[in-house]
């Protein structure tokens, strides 16, 4: 059991790894890097890749943002095969809703109990 926790870790520690390189070598930006990494875990998906990957790592694959780029080609592809091409958006967002409503309904919450410092 123990070796499941260390091989999530390591394999999540190398995700951020990845985008930390992408801020402090290629000198992306935030918003570049938060793009490359969902395309890279959505193309991984894609072919066929990512499944494998979160079996052997498990959180490590799952918990970073590579896995919401994976959610959302896997939902796509499994509801197209369903239902056609409007399959493709409704499965998307049918397979990320609840992740996308908890972010906008926490930062909400968040905003209101703290005061925001902003830029001076």
């Amino acid at each position: 059991m123990v070796s499941i926790f260390i091989t999530a870790f390591i394999v999540g520690g190398l995700i951020c790894v990845v985008g930390q390189l992408l801020f402090d070598v290629a000198k992306l930006t935030p918003a570049h890097t938060l793009c490359i990494l969902v395309v890279a875990g959505s193309v991984l998906d894609g072919v066929g890749l990512y499944e494998p990957f979160i079996d052997f790592a498990g959180a490590g694959a799952t918990i970073p943002i590579t896995s919401f780029g994976n959610a959302l080609t896997h939902g796509a592809m499994a509801e197209a095969e369903k239902h056609g091409l409007i399959g493709v958006m409704t499965g998307m967002f049918e397979v990320t809703s609840s992740g996308i409503s908890s972010a906008i309904l926490f930062g909400f919450i968040a905003s209101v109990i703290f005061k925001s410092k902003g830029k001076v």
